[in-house]
């Protein structure tokens, strides 16, 4: 089956450039790769053309205004412009294991959709995967394996026999949208993220609830699909769950509503990368 990568990117080019690298050094080379970008400045742009010249892929920008944070609206419009059958939403401030695409797909199949994790790098890391460095898969890589949200240091490394144990014997883990994958078709059929939700948090929380009541299910990638993130200071609110937050009343009406299908969603890019892949054709 043909897989694309969809990775979201906001103004900063050089951890952007080091995701790239990485996506071009897969063992199993995505089928095409689109950069998501939340309204980037030219740095972007130009980082973006320069590397598509000699990318082992096709390497797509698309790219909307800055009206300020509109995740679920960039990965809607990098969704409608794949042309594979399975998508591979990441953030563009990851480092991947060679075998992080093989990975999703040895485990990929119709029903499920994939949650991955993330090894988050200490800031001195960081600026050395910045600089250059190779990322360490591994339990004694400096990572904060503390944090709430990242992968523990049991998990960080490679072992495919462990990874489709996991991946049957529990449903999911913490969402996060960095590291994820589904089915296209089962992403139209809800409509993808619900781009009412702007601002940062439970997009994809929702997005995930909407499979759910959809009848899929969600699976953990453990031992597998390996990615270290590079350090940056976090824009999540003192409390996630915080009701006064307008996504998170969005997020909590489409649980206690079953909702399945999003009204502002994919539909209203589909026409128009329909019409670009026409051009191309």
């Amino acid at each position: 089956m043909k897989v694309s990568v969809v990775a979201l990117t906001y103004n900063w080019p050089g951890a952007l450039e080091r995701l790239l690298a990485s996506l071009a050094a897969q063992t199993r080379l995505p089928d095409e790769v689109i950069v998501a970008d939340d309204g980037s400045g030219e740095e972007t742009r130009a980082l973006v053309a320069r590397m598509a010249r000699d990318f082992p892929v096709p390497l797509r920008h698309v790219w909307h205004e800055d009206r300020g944070f509109r995740a679920a609206r960039a990965r809607n419009r990098g969704i409608a412009a794949s042309r594979g059958d399975y998508v591979i939403l990441l953030d563009g401030d990851m480092l991947l294991h060679p075998r992080f695409v093989a990975d999703h797909l040895m485990l990929a199949e119709r029903g499920y959709f994939l949650q991955g994790g993330r090894i988050k790098a200490t800031r001195e890391e960081s600026t050395r995967l910045l600089a250059g460095a190779r990322p360490v898969f591994a339990p004694w890589s400096r990572a904060d394996f503390h944090e709430f949200d990242g992968t523990k240091r049991l998990y960080a490394f490679r072992q495919p026999q462990l990874a489709r144990w996991k991946s049957r014997s529990r449903n999911g883990g913490r969402v996060m949208s960095c590291n994820m994958s589904f089915w296209r078709d089962d992403l139209l059929r809800v409509n993808g993220f619900d781009e009412r939700m702007e601002g940062y948090g439970a997009e994809d929380r929702e997005l995930v609830a909407r499979l759910e009541n959809a009848g899929l299910r969600r699976r953990a990638l453990k031992w597998a699909a390996l990615a270290v993130h590079l350090w940056h200071s976090s824009r999540a609110q003192p409390d996630v769950d915080d009701m006064s937050l307008p996504n998170n009343r969005l997020f909590h009406a489409t649980r206690s509503e079953s909702i399945v299908r999003c009204e502002h969603g994919i539909d209203g890019h589909l026409a128009e990368f329909a019409a670009q892949q026409r051009l191309d054709s």
